[in-house]
């Protein structure tokens, strides 16, 4: 059973939930992403998992080289941004269908403890981002033991 700890209530946090959940839908079920999402560019998906001492977030960015992409922590503020560049045209040839994402992304991800941002890594692997957020050592669960007299 997954355990949820105590944390700082955000009012825009069901807000951004529900905004996630509906571009979701229209990626999965129709195909495409909403118009707000088509004049910034494209979003690539985004996974975050909390273990006792790390938050880790894994982005797909596939066909991208690791030099198109910026990570920038600010607080408990993650914001990932790149451009993914459509590969050169030739004159003769035709598209018939243009299905994979270019252009500019930027995803910001408010993270739910507070980090120790010295100790930050960014990995980039077979198209997929994985950054690495230690937990500050106040952030992370304490154990209290607890004596029968």
């Amino acid at each position: 059973m997954a355990r949820k700890d105590i944390a700082r209530w955000d009012p825009f946090a069901d807000l951004l939930s529900l905004k996630d959940d509906f571009d979701r839908i229209f990626r999965d079920f129709m195909g495409f992403y909403p118009a707000e999402t088509l004049r910034e560019g494209w979003l690539p998906p985004v996974d975050i998992k909390e273990t006792p001492d790390n938050i880790i977030v894994s982005v797909e960015v596939p066909g991208m080289k690791k030099e198109d992409i910026k990570v920038v922590l600010n607080g408990n503020q993650l914001t990932i941004s790149g451009e993914r560049k459509m590969e050169k045209e030739e004159k003769d040839e035709t598209y018939h269908r243009i299905e994979r994402a270019y252009g500019k992304f930027q995803r910001t991800i408010t993270l739910p403890v507070e980090l120790d941002e010295s100790k930050v890594k960014a990995s980039y692997e077979q198209g997929v981002l994985t950054i690495t957020l230690p937990k500050a050592e106040r952030a992370k669960p304490k154990e209290i033991k607890v004596e029968v007299k």
